[in-house]
């Protein structure tokens, strides 16, 4: 079983070796292969991703299933997306009736499921201020969580900014994902639509 993931290049780099352990970890001896297609910035939109899924799907080596990762907030203008949902079904509308293509967006970004290890991330920036309220995924006025945590890195004793693939997995090294998943269900999503693609009906995992 092949997966490739088509993912913003940083995230690749602060997330999916701590994705790839908690798989690892449960799917002992029945682990899919994983690959990445990063992409500098934002992935892409429109006929682009629907030429590349299409590329993936039937090259000389071809996957067996596609998943695309986005942020909702892409740093486009005009936004690409309003919500997760919106970012979910307009990948799936431009790649088009494909049932091995799977769509998921981080709600606001990627930072959200880094939320739930605040106190890490209070004791890496030497800062005492209080974690956000409420749901990580639901984070956002106008401030969503990666501001919060480049500005608690900014202003704590540490003085050192946040560089999300060096810093991300400082947070996530000595964390358990699995507590991020709990919190958050676009994360959830994510890591079962993996593990529904490798794995029959029968051994299909709730987490």
């Amino acid at each position: 079983m092949k997966i490739t993931l088509i993912v913003e290049g940083k995230t690749e780099k602060a997330f999916l070796p701590y994705l790839r352990g908690f798989l690892e970890a449960r799917l002992q001896g029945n682990m899919p292969k994983i690959d990445v297609n990063p992409y500098d910035g934002r992935i892409p939109t429109q006929k682009k991703l629907k030429r590349i899924v299409h590329n993936l799907l039937s090259g000389k080596k071809p996957s067996d299933h596609v998943i695309a990762l986005t942020d909702v907030y892409t740093g486009s203008q005009p936004p690409d997306f309003t919500d997760a949902s919106d970012a979910r079904n307009k990948m799936r509308q431009w790649v088009g009736e494909e049932q091995r293509f799977h769509s998921h967006a981080a709600q606001y970004d990627f930072e959200a499921w880094l939320l739930p290890y605040w106190e890490d991330i209070q004791r890496l920036a030497g800062h005492n201020r209080v974690a956000p309220k409420g749901n990580p995924e639901q984070v956002n006025h106008n401030n969503p969580p990666s501001y919060r945590i480049k500005e608690i890195f900014r202003t704590g004793s540490k003085s050192r900014a946040y560089i999300k693939p060096r810093d991300a997995g400082r947070i996530l090294r000595d964390n358990d994902l699995s507590i991020s998943i709990s919190h958050c269900a676009e994360l959830k999503s994510f890591v079962n639509t993996i593990l529904k693609a490798h794995l029959p009906p029968e051994f299909h995992l709730s987490l």
